[in-house]
Parts: structure tokens; sequence; C-alpha cells
């Protein structure tokens, strides 16, 4: 392949000599080079050009310098390649020539200079590119040559790729780069588009999206021997595996119809149309899972780079979607960041999703996460699972490219636009009463995530605000201050983080199940607290169980956080209703709230309630935690929140599933109760405290169930 050479004009002085042959006199001979102002110039032939076709014109005279003129412009450019307009004059009135052609001597001597380097990178170019197709040759025909070296057959059949083949493809894929960043070096230099062979686009064309084809269990060799340790040698697979995910994030974001379509839920995945547009890197969908994808988009008051931070900072993570992600950890960094730049990061990990009832298994994923910088205020964040190049991993969930578009906004605003697309086998293992919440899609999919990362935004906006909006009940008996307040919302986030390790099946490696000791609709944990300033010290129980209700969510949500219904259901306000001393809202609906209250019960008059209601469109809770005076006294006064012992109980109340158009569907109910039954650590677990446990939270679910369901028979979680 040749590369043109491309002479662009040079300082606005027009070099073309019009075909005229007299004008061959202007090319120098290599000591001079090239000059166009050696013309004498006459005022009349300038007012004849300007007035009449040059051609018909008085024809211009040129003349070359003399030798000693040349050596001494040489001599000059050595030293000085630009003279100035000062320096032009002297060399003029030294050499005895006119201005004009000093300086455009100067003006062809660079462009010659310019000339001249730019063939010599042409030809490094060309010899450059004439290696790398040889190199490309070479490794197509040990492709097609290649041997398997057990069975010594030849290329391995359709729809596999050996460990060698992908190392193949791999650096065949980095040739192809090396090729394009070379091409457009020499576009750069020619001002033309250079093709470096007939399989290459253009710079400004981008090919058709074609990720790593990785089929499950074809990388059977992936030196990962545990999850916590990668080899050096295998990381290009995993960055390039990533580097495959971003790029399909980007289309499945940026595309609609046909791929995507509307459904009663949001927007939801058209498989098909996904098999056809798109390679997957995965390999097919394994037989016996099924796929969950869909997509949504939202505006949240968080800056775009604080959100990418809390994405790539696994703890931040999965504090943010605690109601979501159970156990996360990041066991390598691939790519790292540069000077706290997250763009390129690659990140290995692990993470366990939940849904918080006792009767959802968790999906435990092993992926990698990747983030990138798209453009000014444009980042994206993907995950891709992993765990099929894993051996001895039996694999139950896996995420194809999954995450979100971050696009920094105005006022502080970002907008997010989130895909959800995991393949998962619950079979044997799903409830019939989560059966639609899971098959819908709203107890993990996108609309999920996005809707919790927009309380949360909320959340943490009103936490940080200098003035914190409280509502302080006439005669009341206490005055909170905007730091106390402060500390009030960090205790109830801590709560609630602690709520939802009680309700959900993942454990944690804190708590420990007693299977043994109840039915099948209660599931009781226990827990030895030592030295733990954030709970009370001793053996603690807590007993999750999960009903149906044939009411929305919402209407659940607001029947428990009325404080006159707290005596139906909450044995520690039998006395009566609850006095509110304070009441701080943490959200735009004013349902999203902090609230301390206090049992009219004179016995416990030592005892204050912290309670937090919150409601977004997939999940409400009202998550409270009975706290001694002289605590929350430190809290009000500034404390530290973290060393307040809280037992949190409470309720997560999701749709189920069944929801249609002009039918709005029922209730999924999951309450967890926590209780303290030993001081000592070392205490004997009875069964009078477990079956305690076990009736208080029957005793809650049947009446809530009795309230909504006056008609219904009690005996079963029927859906």
């Amino acid at each position: 392949m040749s590369l043109p050479n491309y002479m662009e004009p040079v300082d606005g002085v027009n070099n073309n000599n019009n075909g005229n042959p007299d004008n061959n006199e202007n090319n120098n001979n290599m000591s001079g080079g090239a000059s166009f102002g050696d013309e004498e110039f006459d005022s009349e032939n300038q007012e004849e050009g300007s007035t009449q076709n040059p051609r018909a014109g008085k024809r211009k005279r040129y003349h070359r310098h003399t030798q000693q003129q040349i050596q001494e412009m040489e001599n000059f450019f050595k030293e000085c390649p630009h003279p100035d307009d000062k320096q032009r004059k002297e060399l003029s009135r030294q050499l005895g020539l006119d201005h004009l052609q000093i300086k455009f001597w100067f003006q062809n001597k660079r462009t010659q200079n310019k000339n001249h380097q730019e063939r010599q990178e042409n030809s490094q170019l060309r010899e450059e590119n004439t290696r790398l197709r040889a190199d490309n040759l070479r490794y197509r025909e040990a492709l097609i040559n290649a041997l398997c070296p057990k069975c010594e057959r030849g290329r391995t059949a359709v729809g596999e790729m050996s460990f060698e083949e992908h190392h193949l493809r791999l650096e065949n894929a980095k040739l192809t780069e090396e090729i394009r960043q070379l091409s457009e070096m020499a576009t750069k230099s020619t001002g033309k588009a250079v093709m470096s062979y007939p399989g290459m686009y253009p710079p400004n064309q981008a090919p058709p999206f074609e990720p790593p084809m990785i089929n499950n269990g074809s990388i059977r060799n992936l030196s990962v021997s545990n999850i916590g340790s990668v080899k050096e040698a295998d990381k290009p697979l995993l960055i390039e595996l990533a580097v495959g995910a971003m790029s399909e994030l980007m289309a499945l974001t940026q595309m609609n119809e046909p791929l995507w379509k509307g459904g009663v839920y949001g927007t939801i995945l058209d498989l098909n149309e996904y098999t056809r547009r798109f390679q997957n890197g995965l390999g097919p969908r394994p037989i016996g899972f099924r796929t969950e994808a869909s997509r949504e988009t939202a505006m949240v008051i968080m800056h775009h780079m604080d959100i990418v931070h809390r994405l790539m900072d696994v703890d931040l993570w999965s504090t943010m979607f605690a109601g979501m992600v159970g156990r996360a950890m990041t066991h390598d960094t691939l790519l790292t960041e540069v000077n706290g730049n997250l763009d390129g990061t690659v990140h290995l990990i692990t993470a366990e999703y939940q849904v918080l009832s006792p009767l959802v298994s968790t999906r435990k994923c092993y992926f990698v996460r990747y983030c990138k910088q798209h453009g000014e205020g444009l980042w994206g964040v993907v995950d891709i699972s992993i765990d099929h190049l894993i051996p001895n991993v039996e694999l139950k969930c896996r995420r194809r490219p999954s995450g979100c578009l971050i696009q920094q906004m105005a006022d502080g605003f970002s907008r997010v636009t989130w895909v959800e697309h995991v393949e998962v086998d619950d079979r044997g293992q799903l409830h019939h009463m989560f059966k639609h919440l899971l098959h819908s899609g709203q107890a993990l999919g996108a609309n999920r995530w996005v809707s919790t990362l927009d309380r949360q935004c909320e959340r943490l906006a009103i936490m940080m605000a200098t003035n914190i909006t409280s509502i302080e009940p006439a005669g009341g008996q206490i005055t909170v201050t905007n730091n106390a307040k402060q500390s009030m919302l960090k205790l109830a986030e801590r709560m609630s983080r602690g709520f939802f390790d009680g309700v959900t099946t993942s454990t944690a490696d804190i708590w420990r199940n007693l299977p043994d000791y109840t039915g099948d609709n209660v599931r009781v944990m226990t827990r030895k607290s030592l030295n733990d300033p954030g709970m009370p010290e001793g053996l603690i129980l807590c007993a999750a169980h999960s009903f149906w209700v044939p009411v929305p969510p919402i209407t659940v949500f607001d029947y428990l956080r009325d404080e006159n219904n707290r005596i139906n259901w909450d044995v520690l306000f039998l006395g009566g209703t609850p006095q509110k001393l304070t009441h701080i809202l943490n959200g735009r609906d004013n349902r999203n709230c902090v609230s301390l209250l206090r049992s009219p019960n004179s016995r416990q008059s030592e005892m204050m309630m912290i309670e937090e209601s919150s409601t977004e469109p997939t999940a409400s809770f009202l998550v409270y935690a009975p706290v001694d005076v002289p605590s929350m006294e430190k809290v009000l006064n500034g404390g530290d929140p973290e060393y307040v012992p809280l037992l949190p109980s409470g309720f997560a109340i999701l749709p189920d599933g069944m929801a249609q158009p002009g039918k709005p569907g029922g209730s999924l109910v999951n309450v967890a109760f926590q209780m303290l039954v030993d001081s000592s650590p070392s205490g004997m677990l009875t069964f009078s405290s477990v079956s305690t446990i076990e009736s208080l939270i029957l005793a809650a679910a049947n009446k809530i169930k009795a309230y909504f369901t006056p008609q219904t028979s009690l005996s079963g979680d029927q859906v």
C-alpha cells in the first residue's frame, strides 16, 4: 500500500503554477530550495491581474537567487527558521533582496522541510503496516492449522474456542488496534483517510459491535485457583471481556425499538432481537436458566462523579444499595485508577444480590466491573460475570453486560440510564409466593435499582443539608438541633441496614440459622454479640416471616406507619398510642421520615423508639428499634450514633408482581423481629426463647392479615 504525499498550502501562499511551463523556473535545486517570491513585482501587472484574466496579462519574470544569497539565508535558517519582520528587513538590506522575497523564501524552506519529514514518516508507516499485515496473516494461518495437543484434531467445533485460540484473537485485536492508530497517524499527516487493509474501518466509522466470543466453559484453564487471585497472564482475558461489555452497554442504553419494548413494569428486552444484534460474549444461555432484562432512566439529585465513585467503591456501593446487595467484596484491581481518575478502572468483585424476604435465596455473582469516561460529564459503569471461566464453581446466576450510563446535568443533578440483564437458575428454590415478583423483573430489575438510587440520593442530600426540616408536636418535650437531626438520620440509616441483614437469607457470616427449632413458616437465626458497640452484648435471636395481603403496598405502608394502628400489632405499645417527640423529614414525600417515639406505658419510661418510614415506587419500609434514654440523649447532644446499641425490627413491603392496568395487585409483607434473650454471649439458647419470638412474629402477621382480609382464612401464605 502506498501512502500519498500531500502538500498543504503554506501561510496562505498559492503555490499552483497554473500549468505554465515557464513557471518551472521557480523550482529550486536541492541546495537552494523552492522560491515563489523571486519575482520582480510591478504595480501595473498587479493591477491588471486584479481586473483581467491573469493569462491575458503580462507574464511575470522570475530570477534565481545567487549562491551567496542562498547560503546566507540557509545559515540564518539554521539559527532562526521563523524570522520576524525586523530580521527579514535586515536580511533584505544585506542581500539586496526585496522584503517579500525574504519572507517567501523562508516560507518555502519550511514547507520543503515539512514535506521531507512527512515522506520519511510515510515510509516508516508503510514498513510498519507491512510488518503488521504479515503478523496478522501468520496468526490467521495458525488459527486455520491449529491442532488440539491432546486429540490432534483440527479446528475446534463451531461454538467452541480453545484457550490458545482466544489468546490469538486477543493478539489479533491488539494488532488491529495498532493498525488503526497508525492509520490515524497517516491520516493526520496526509490529510486523507488511509485504509490499512480491507478489514479496517476508517477512523470516523466504527465497525459493527462484536465483543469477544467466550462460550460457557470454553476457557477451562483460566488459572484462577480461587476467586481472590488472578495471574497476570490471565488479566488481559478479563479486561477484554470488560471492554466488550462496555461497548454492549453503550449500545443497549442508546437503542430503542425493536430491541426494547414497553411492558407493564417498564422497558424490557426483546431476547430474539438481542440475539440477532449482539454476539454474546458469555455464549448462549445455559439450559434451565431464565432471563431478566430491563432498562430504566431517571434524574437523581447527586453529582455524576459522586455516583461513579460510589459504584466503584464496593463498600459505598453495598451501603447505598443495602436492600439489594448483601455481601460484596473487591478481590482484585485489574486496572487501577491513576491520580484519582477512575477512567479505565477494572475491579474483580463478588456480591450477593438479595430480595428482602427469608423465602428468597440470594444470587451470588463473580464479575468484573469496568468504569469508563465517554466524554465530558458522561461515564459508564458495567458489570459482566466471569464465574463461567472459573473451574469448580456452580453457576446459578450470571450477569450479562449490566450497569448504567451517568450523564452530568445542571444544578447537581445526574441523568442515569440503568440496564439490568441477568440469567438465573432458581428451579426448585423459588417460593410460589414470590414467583410473579421475580419473573416480572420487579425484584431486582432496572426500575428497582434506579428507584433505590433516587431514594438514597435524596436521603444523602438531606443529610448534608444545613437546615433539615422537622416537625415538633405542640408542647414537645425536646428541642432538636440540626446536628442532632443529622445524628438521628445516621442512626436510622444504620438501623435499616441491620434490619435488612435480619430479614434476608444472606447471613453475611453474622447470623446462624436454627432450622431444627422452627417450622417452615418462620426462619429463626441467632448470633453472639461481644465488643460490638452497635449492638447490645449477649445472645440475640432474630425471626423473619413473609405473608401476602390482597391490597397494594402503599396501603399496607400507610397502615403500619399510622401511630394510631400501632396498638393493633406492636406488643411494645400495648398500653396505648405512642407519643411522637420529633418528626424529621428525609425525602420529597412527607412519609419519608425519621421519628422519635415514647411509649405511654410508665413501665417503659426509660425507653424510646427510633423509627424510619421510607417509600419509593418499588418498595416500602418501616423499621424501628428501642433505644434507652441515656443513649438517645447522647445522640441528641451530638454524640456518635455508631455507639448506640440497636436491635432493629420492621417490615419490608414489596409488590406481588401481579398488578395489571386497572388492577393494583397485592403486597408481599416481610417482617423481622430481633430480641436479646441472654445478656451473656455464652448463654444457652432455650426452646422457650425460640418459641416466644416465633409466637410474637406470627401474632403480628396474623393481626395485619386479619385487618386486610377480614373474610379470608388465615391458615397459610396463600396468594
